[in-house]
């Protein structure tokens, strides 16, 4: 992420469809969005459509669980 970017894209992340929390971290990554979709194409959507669109996002990383607790 870009420097001074985290808040901003954080304001920006939680007002998305399908966001269930988006919180800043410590470490190799900057910030954790955990969504819920119904089907792939609405993920793609998001990843690609909404979340890299977003001024300051300079990489992401997509993991997709396999159950809900």
């Amino acid at each position: 992420m870009e420097p001074g970017k985290d808040k901003e894209v954080l304001r920006e992340a939680r007002k998305m469809r399908g966001v269930k929390q988006a919180v800043s971290t410590y470490g190799n990554y900057d910030i954790h969005i955990e969504v819920a979709f119904n089907t792939m194409e609405e993920l793609d959507k998001f990843v690609f459509d909404e979340i890299r669109m977003l001024d300051g996002i300079k990489e992401t990383i997509t993991i997709i669980t396999s159950e809900e607790p």
